[in-house]
């Protein structure tokens, strides 16, 4: 371990080139009087230092990291997710959390309403642009789900990016809960404005394609349990969600190669 260098070394140091055209009397004069000047500056420093260092403690005291959780619903449909978003809402407000809760598409918007539009087989669009289209009502909500969030509202998402083309870029959910449900049970009684969706082998497909965008913020909850016993699940897993978030937890891209 190197020894510690005192300010008078230093300037020693420094003054040392000019020693074969000063005497020694006039380097000592000048290396003393420039090492006193040090340690006042070093003094002065220190304590500037120290004062600023305990202002920006405070100002990150009054302006936390904390925010809020994106908490998202997956499953097939009919598995249950509208009801138990419902029921979580109803919980997390209980307990004195901000929380709201979200559902895609929106159709509140200039883009859902053409979404809508097609559902209800009012236009003709090729299924590809319609996954455009489910994709663009997501982007449009990503600055105000940003400030939520950053702002310290929850959001219980029914639904999000797993349901259509993947988009890089949007806010990764700090919880998703997969609805696990057999394709036969999601098919009953169903019939929806989707190409193709109506039949056992799609959701079987879909199904499948969900098992693989798991990652570790994902889920599976047997959706085949009884409401109250699916609820019980959430509550705890949503809980400690918050917390983490509460604690700091920096937002951030989905599927970032990061």
């Amino acid at each position: 371990m190197m020894a510690a260098v005192s300010p008078s070394q230093i300037f020693l140091r420094d003054l040392l080139p000019h020693a074969f055209i000063c005497s020694h009397k006039q380097i000592t004069r000048t290396m003393n009087f420039r090492a006193r000047g040090t340690r006042r500056h070093l003094k002065s420093f220190h304590q500037s230092f120290r004062r600023s260092f305990m202002a920006v403690q405070m100002e990150n005291g009054q302006h936390s990291t904390s925010r809020g959780s994106l908490i998202v619903f997956e499953g097939l449909d009919r598995s249950g997710k509208t009801s138990q978003c419902g029921k979580l809402l109803s919980y997390l407000k209980g307990k004195g959390l901000s929380v709201e809760a979200w559902r895609f598409p929106d159709r509140s918007t200039g883009v859902g309403q053409m979404i809508s539009s097609y559902l209800a087989n009012q236009s003709n669009l090729d299924n590809r642009a319609i996954h455009l289209l489910f994709s663009a009502n997501r982007w449009e909500k990503r600055a105000l789900m940003e400030n939520k969030l950053q702002s310290g509202i929850t959001l219980i998402v029914d639904r999000y990016s797993y349901s259509g083309a993947p988009e890089a870029g949007l806010i990764a959910p700090d919880l998703v809960i997969y609805l696990d449900v057999p394709p036969e049970k999601a098919l009953k009684g169903e019939v929806t404005a989707l190409s193709g969706t109506s039949n056992l082998s799609s959701k079987k497909g879909l199904q499948s394609h969900y098992k693989t965008l798991h990652d570790d913020s994902w889920e599976v909850i047997d959706g085949c349990l009884s409401m109250e016993a699916v609820q019980q699940q959430l509550r705890e897993l949503a809980t400690n969600c918050v917390k983490t978030c509460q604690r700091g937890k920096p937002l951030v891209s989905l599927w970032s190669t990061k």
